[in-house]
């Protein structure tokens, strides 16, 4: 699924354009967020791609939605 990850005054927020539905990231797995776990305010994960920890935002990445048992 495209993600769009950007940086917001608090942290760090998710943009789903299908879903046109954007929500702050409140927990991530990896310090850098990249080749990690993030869940959203709503509750919902997604698996982010390995990057650069530098990496430009905003940036539009490709990202694996997980269901509740993964």
């Amino acid at each position: 699924m495209k993600v769009m990850i950007r940086k917001i005054d608090s942290g760090y927020s998710a943009y789903l354009a299908k879903k046109d539905l954007e929500e702050p990231i409140v927990e991530a797995t990896s310090a850098a967020l990249w080749g990690g776990i993030v869940t959203l305010k709503n509750g919902w994960r997604f698996e982010l791609p390995e990057m650069p920890g530098d990496t430009r935002l905003p940036v539009t990445v490709n990202a694996r939605k997980l269901g509740e048992d993964d």
